[in-house]
């Protein structure tokens, strides 16, 4: 017996379930909290159809699949999720609402029972005709036929967008006979391949290597939008938008009748082409010719629930307010039509639905004159808080013991069910711990689950405690299985595009034009053409890709272009090699000091650490685990440790350095975290005190929040060992400052502190461990030739339950930011005000106060004294105003989770990595986050401006992209890391170059010697390179040609073969000599040869000096013993030539398979450990 049962056997239960059929509406009363959401569960489970919820807002619809996800399984419920505001909806905005909504719309329309929660907005919503959204659902099974025309209109009409290459959710690409298509609800894209019109195969691939991943029989695509549109509603619509237009046209003035002309051209012309674009959207009642709601998805026999209706009301109310002002705003400018609709009305809905209706409301009152079949009145009461206090709610326990109560524990996860048994028995209190599935009536238990809050029912005796009124303790989320995971990975920033800056190695930096094939003495190759100054261009065959990097720089500015043939490269080269010896020198000195050093080995973990670690309310990324262990592995060792843990502001870093204090405190050791800014001490000591409670920690705290006489106290506890863990700023650094048994020092954002703190840094370092934090990203690449000099854990993935930020791109408008600010509020939350200016932030602030007339606002800006910025913002932080009007970017590191909507006005004078930063303020907790990027209206932008919001529209619409900002970022941690004056330096060679030449420096000083090998050219004069006809596009062959010439190892020549195969289907035969060509110049390499060449039928090898030096003619002869090509051996200038003589009846495969066997052999005898077998 679970929950639900028991509900299921009361009088109550059956009346209702009884109550409900097809037409007939019923209400229920006095059901609140989760006591709500457990009846709608047992009620599915007695239907055999689907529900449809509607609640008054977004964030209550959340709650409730929240909820029920506790209850049912994840496919079982759905969220259907519609913006709250025209203006919003028809903003660029990221798809995540649109996939929700596709998917919760399918799980309607599929035989599978669900339950779909929705908000009154999305009940408004116009939708395509039922049939239309059916059709537009494409099963794919191998052995059926496809007409690829016929597919990609179909693919089109679907909402999908053709790319080149598919990089998020809704784009398809086609190349010859291989169709990719990225569904909005798959985890990865799916690849399909044609033999004539029949599928052949489908498989899965992913969309950062384009490799296939695994084979499918049969797939379903959805379509990529609910806003489905073909080519024949389109004309309709424009037709209906024509006709309601000149009834419109016949009341206005001349004057206006043009604007509005003007206004409505565009919508208009895009419905005849057949383009889809968001402001279509605001002609949904012209498109669609009836009148199309979520109900009519809703199947004759399922049940709409609609959750306390009296607040719908009210809901829809503010809804229509907003947006009769917004439409007030537009019709001024001639903007809309005066007679269109922009949703459906709810009392509408309501009468002219026809399923079985149940009202859900707490009281009787304010549901106004609908008609009810029958009333229900059911008794539940909430749950009081026994905030940890057992005694009481050992009382309680008793008391309903007595009345023979079910009582219920909830908690949350399987690991503290013991736990919680084992507080409880010392308090004498009698719990069974037992399955949510078979509860024993009359009992106490211990059951795992989650819900939102406990109830007591007294007619089924039953009483539900969750640990939130137990310990007033958080439950952990279950993470949630992100769909759109996979799009966040944006192909790396090396993608060369005509007009990006390039770094040639010999030549400079000038900028790339473009790809072409040329033909030479009869053989196609692919140049690059690069252009230096006074249009001077040079031509780069693809075989030297390698000599061409793009250039990076740290501010993303740009650069000098060199002379072609000038000196001035070399210098800027040689420049940064003298420097870079310097740093490398630094580098290793301070490695070897460090491998001298003795530190003190922490003892391996107990079951106390293990306990801790536990306690921790949400799952663990798997980055986090990881760097826990590299940390506490460092710890155990006898050397200092000292590790740079890495991870984005509110990605954990912070817990992970609690559980290493934790350790060194077990091991009697002192802790002392040290942070650059008085806010971050005070959160950072209140975390402290919730994540150490229960346990014999001592917490103390240097700050300026502190006053002297508690400073002193701190300061003596310190020198006599009584605090365990202290956190401070730059206090802690003070000569009196003396600690019993330092073990562990944690340093936040090490590069905000000054030159005079990192000198007595340096001294408190000496032997104890060193954990650094940053949220500075720093790049992979330096990464590598940092290692062993520090060591690093990166934290990449955000935590689960994270809700992506759902961004908008928009022209101001008070009306958005009113319902924002409302909202916000409505969930207890808070919001940031971003205005960039100074000297009227006044204005905005009395602006504001105007326009939401309930809200506290309050604004910093960088003119104040630090001290009263800091109070202000503490403030803020502990809730004391809901508006924070802000001039520069929100400090960093400060972490204020209850802000969840971001405004930034005049978004186009930011940089990209600026709104990311931004971005990453908000967003924290686990409720949807809102972010606002706003430009003035009717302002004619600037390029640059337009430029920058083109970029952040892109990005918005990927939803997660804003990767190519943490490069930015990146760049500028790398900066950071290395020293504030290296930032030149990297901008003269270009990023890439720098790092290179970095790792190469350091790997000779530390005596790492390189394997020998050669740079062999080719030239044997035949088709070697990738026709259009195969590959078209440029970026992608590009990127297979590095490929091909980076090779290092025969299984990475298999790779690009299978690559190659998988991605473009077969290749023709200039792809196979090139890839011939690939393979033998790896074999070249390791074998010492300079050069190969092809004159009529006679090959040339000349061997390098090395090579010369290590073989003599009998190895040649001995290689040559397995390959069928008659040599003559020489000396020329110092290096050995081979002759071979093409024999007259050979083909090109067969000398060149010659060939390469020799090659082979030859690097055989040269590093005879490796016996190497000839593969082709």
């Amino acid at each position: 017996m679970d929950i639900e049962a028991i509900i299921e056997q009361t009088p109550d239960f059956q009346t209702i379930l009884a109550g409900i059929s097809p037409a007939s509406r019923q209400l229920i009363t006095g059901l609140n909290g989760s006591a709500r959401t457990v009846y709608v569960s047992a009620l599915f489970r007695q239907l055999t159809h689907s529900l449809l919820i509607v609640t008054d807002n977004l964030f209550h619809a959340s709650q409730m699949v929240d909820d029920l996800n506790g209850l049912l399984d994840e496919d079982q419920v759905f969220l259907f999720p519609a913006e709250e505001m025209v203006a919003s909806e028809i903003a660029t905005s990221s798809p995540e609402y649109r996939s929700q909504r596709v998917q919760a719309l399918n799980a309607l329309l599929s035989d599978q029972p669900a339950i779909v929660v929705t908000s009154v907005s999305g009940a408004r919503r116009f939708l395509p005709p039922v049939a239309q959204f059916k059709a537009a659902r494409l099963p794919l099974t191998i052995g059926h036929e496809v007409d690829l025309e016929q597919l990609q209109v179909q693919l089109h009409d679907m909402g999908y967008v053709r790319e080149k290459l598919v990089a998020r959710p809704g784009d398809f690409a086609v190349r010859g006979s291989i169709v990719d298509i990225y569904p909005l609800d798959a985890d990865y894209p799916i690849r399909l391949d044609l033999f004539d019109t029949e599928i052949d195969t489908l498989k899965y691939f992913d969309p950062e290597t384009q490799r296939s991943v695994d084979n499918l029989d049969s797939f379903t695509v959805l379509p990529a939008t609910d806003f489905i549109l073909t080519q024949a509603m389109m004309t309709a619509g424009a037709e209906r938008l024509t006709k309601a237009m000149t009834a419109e046209t016949k009341k206005l003035k001349a004057t206006d009748r043009q604007t509005l002309a003007d206004n409505l051209a565009q919508p208009l012309s895009d419905m005849q082409k057949g383009l889809i674009g968001n402001d279509l959207l605001l002609y949904g009642e012209y498109l669609y010719s009836s009148k199309t709601s979520i109900f009519d998805y809703v199947q004759s026999d399922g049940v709409v629930i609609f959750d306390e209706y009296s607040r719908i009301l009210d809901s829809e109310q503010q809804l229509l307010q907003g947006e009769a002002d917004w439409i007030t705003d537009q019709l001024a400018h001639h903007k809309v039509l005066s007679t269109a609709n922009y949703g459906n009305d709810m009392r509408d809905l309501l009468k002219a639905d026809s399923h079985a209706q149940i009202l859900v409301s707490l009281f009787q009152k304010g549901i106004g004159n609908v008609r009810l079949a029958q009333i229900t009145a059911v008794r539940t009461r909430p749950m009081q808080e026994f905030f940890g206090q057992l005694p009481a709610l050992k009382t309680e326990l008793d008391r309903w013991h007595k009345l023979k109560q079910t009582v219920v524990l909830m908690v949350s996860e399987a690991e503290r069910l013991t736990k919680v048994s084992n507080t409880l028995d010392d308090f004498e209190i009698d719990a069974v711990m037992t399955k949510a599935e078979n509860l024993q009536p009359g009992v106490v238990q211990i059951v795992q689950g989650t819900l939102q809050n406990g109830f007591e029912f007294p007619d089924g005796h039953l009483v539900i405690v969750t640990e939130q009124e137990m310990f007033k303790k958080v439950a952990k989320k279950r993470p949630r299985r992100q769909t759109l995971a996979n799009a966040e990975r944006l192909k790396s920033y090396t993608d060369l595009k005509p007009g990006d800056y390039v770094v040639h190695v010999n030549h400079g930096i000038g900028k790339y034009i473009g790809m072409e094939t040329l033909e030479v003495d009869g053989v196609h190759q692919d140049y690059i053409t690069i252009a230096y100054q006074n249009n001077a261009k040079i031509f780069i065959p693809v075989t030297q890709l390698n000599l061409v990097q793009k250039y990076v720089s740290s501010e993303s500015k740009t650069p000098h272009i060199n002379k072609l043939g000038g000196t001035e490269w070399t210098k800027a080269k040689r420049k940064v090699a003298a420097k870079i010896e310097d740093i490398a020198d630094e580098l290793v000195e301070l490695y070897a000091k460090r491998e001298a050093e003795k530190g003190f080995p922490f003892p391996p973990d107990d079951s106390y650490q293990q306990d801790f670690d536990n306690e921790f309310p949400y799952p663990e990324t798997p980055d986090q685990l990881r760097s826990i262990d590299e940390i506490k592995h460092d710890m155990e060792r006898p050397k200092p440790m000292d590790r740079l843990l890495v991870g984005d502001v509110g990605y954990g870093k912070t817990e992970v350095a609690l559980r290493a204090a934790f350790k060194a405190i077990e091991a009697g050791k002192q802790v002392a975290f040290l942070v650059p800014t008085t806010i971050l001490a005070q959160q950072h000591y209140e975390t402290m005190l919730n994540r150490f409670e229960g346990y014999p920690v001592n917490v103390g705290m240097l700050s300026r929040f502190r006053t002297g006489k508690e400073m002193k106290e701190t300061v003596k506890q310190l020198a006599d060992g009584e605090i365990d863990i202290v956190v401070g700023t730059h206090r802690l650094l003070s000569k009196d400052v003396k600690f019993a048994d330092l073990g562990l020092l944690i340093i936040d954002e090490e590069q905000r502190f000054g030159v005079k703190h990192k000198e007595r840094l340096k001294e408190m370092k000496a032997s104890v461990d060193v954990l650094t934090l940053t949220a500075t990203p720093i790049p992979r690449t330096l990464h590598m030739s940092m290692l062993g000099v520090r060591d690093l854990s990166v934290i990449e993935t955000p935590p689960t339950n994270r809700y992506p930020i759902q961004t908008y791109v928009m022209e101001q408008n008070f009306g958005v930011i009113k319902e924002g600010i409302e909202r916000e509020m409505q969930r207890n939350g808070q919001v940031f005000y971003l205005h960039n200016r100074v000297h009227d932030i006044e204005k905005v602030v009395a602006q504001i106060k105007d326009l939401v007339p309930d809200a506290a606002v309050a604004h910093i800006d960088g003119q104040m004294p630090e001290s009263q910025l800091e109070g202000i913002l503490y403030d803020f932080i502990r809730g004391e105003y809901d508006v924070l009007v802000t001039t520069t970017i929100i400090e960093t590191g400060v972490d204020i989770p209850n802000v969840n909507t971001l405004f930034v006005e005049n978004a186009d004078h930011m940089g990209l990595s600026q709104l990311y930063q931004l971005r990453g303020r908000i967003g924290r907790s686990s409720r949807v986050a809102y972010s606002y990027f706003t430009y003035q209206q009717n302002k004619v932008l600037t390029e640059v401006g337009e430029k920058r919001l083109q970029a952040i529209k892109d990005f918005t619409e990927l939803g997660s992209g804003f990767k190519i900002a943490m490069r930015d970022l990146s760049i500028r941690g790398a900066g950071n890391l290395l020293g504030k004056q290296q930032h030149g330096f990297i901008d003269s060679v270009g990023y890439d170059l720098y790092t290179q030449m970095l790792s190469e420096a350091v790997a000779k000083k530390r005596g790492k010697q390189a394997k020998v090998k050669t740079d062999a050219t080719i030239e044997l004069g035949i088709e070697a390179y990738l026709p259009s006809t195969y590959i078209e596009d440029e970026r992608q062959k590009i990127e297979i040609y590095k490929r091909i010439r980076q090779l290092e190892n025969n299984d990475q020549f298999l790779e690009v073969q299978a690559d190659l195969i998988d991605r473009f289907g077969d290749y023709p035969a200039e792809v196979a000599g090139l890839l011939a060509v690939g393979k033998l110049k790896l074999l070249a390499d390791d074998a010492l040869i300079d050069k190969i060449q092809r004159v009529d039928s006679e090959l040339q090898l000349t061997l390098s000096k090395q090579g010369t030096a290590k073989l003599d003619t009998k190895d040649i002869f001995k290689a040559l013993a397995k390959a069928k090509l008659r040599a003559t051996v020489g000396i020329d200038d110092d290096k050995m030539k081979v002759k071979l003589v093409i024999q007259p009846k050979m083909s090109e495969s067969d000398w060149l398979e010659q060939l390469t066997l020799f090659v082979q052999q030859l690097g055989a005898v040269l590093t005879p450990t490796e016996t190497a077998t000839p593969s082709k």
